[in-house]
């Protein structure tokens, strides 16, 4: 009997986290954020971190557990994810997985093997002085050269994963991104219902800008300064995030406050229409049309409950 997954997933801004709680509720669950910012501590307006009125007694893993400075990646991830799992599961309740990064969602439902174990090879050694010698930007170039698809996941402050896709293309002769392609196209060991909330584009879209205004609204200019002033700069992946460079930027002198907010709508749309190309390249998710059901909740909610007892979750 493989353990039941529930997911819920959509692009930013769609309502996933209102929802969610609803769902825990009715099918006795426990929530694992599945985003790369909500994790960081003293970042909270620009990652639209829960808040704990919104979390409504629904116990909430990988929320507020690492300061920005730490490295947060898939990896990573993946293994919060599933000791957060075990935990759940010895209560007797149903994880649920939600959030908007597609990659880390992927790497807990198939359980991808990112071969990360290896011991320190002689090769990752020379790269490791090379990238100290020569920089980051230098070994992003080269992954990009080598493999492509991996640079455009890895941000080029991430050295240490810059260097284990180095690594593994040296070794093997092959990409990694290859190699976790194959992972991705394995059988999930969970018994999984996936599903993708969507909107509209025009009313996602009209969403995001009025989102990115009440941030600005809530203080996110100060949190980003008080961020600054705590010694976080634009070199750490964490202050990489949507929200935090492009105020960073202003405040830095680099661009007006004006074009800071045009610049983070604008790429708020992008990263939601990117989001929304990665989930329809995902096999067996179930879409849920908001527009369908007449922004009805309570009947979205009762569709998703009506699938999840169809497969035998609830």
């Amino acid at each position: 009997m493989k353990q039941p997954l529930i997911i819920l997933t959509g692009p930013t801004a769609v309502g996933k986290t209102r929802l969610s709680i609803s769902l825990a509720h009715a099918a006795d669950g426990e929530i694992i954020s599945a985003d790369s910012m909500q994790v960081y501590r003293h970042m909270d307006i620009g990652s639209a971190k829960i808040t704990k009125e919104e979390m409504d007694g629904v116990p909430h893993y990988l929320i507020d557990v690492l300061d920005p400075e730490e490295e947060f990646h898939v990896v990573r991830f993946q293994q919060m994810a599933k000791e957060a799992m075990a935990q759940i599961y010895a209560k007797g309740k149903i994880p649920i997985l939600t959030g908007g990064t597609g990659f880390y969602i992927q790497a807990v439902a198939k359980d991808i093997d990112f071969s990360e174990d290896t011991e320190k090879s002689p090769v990752r050694q020379r790269l490791e002085r090379e990238a100290q010698e020569y920089g980051a930007a230098r070994m992003h170039q080269r992954l990009r050269e080598a493999d492509p698809v991996s640079a455009e996941k890895i941000h080029e402050n991430n050295i240490k994963r810059v260097i284990r896709a180095l690594e593994y293309y040296e070794l093997t002769g092959e990409p990694i991104s290859k190699h976790n392609e194959r992972e991705a196209e394995k059988a999930s060991p969970y018994n999984t219902a996936y599903f993708v909330l969507n909107d509209d584009r025009e009313k996602l879209y009209a969403r995001i800008d009025r989102r990115v205004d009440e941030m600005l609204n809530a203080g996110l200019i100060q949190e980003v300064r008080r961020l600054k002033n705590m010694g976080y700069n634009k070199n750490m992946v964490s202050m990489q995030g949507l929200g935090y460079k492009e105020i960073l930027s202003w405040l830095d002198g680099e661009i007006s406050q004006e074009e800071a907010v045009y610049i983070l709508k604008r790429d708020t749309r992008h990263f939601a229409k990117r989001q929304l190309t990665w989930f329809r390249r995902e096999k067996n998710v179930i879409w849920v049309n908001k527009p369908e059901f007449s922004y009805d909740e309570d009947a979205i909610l009762k569709y998703m409950l009506k699938i999840c007892k169809e497969r035998g979750i609830l």
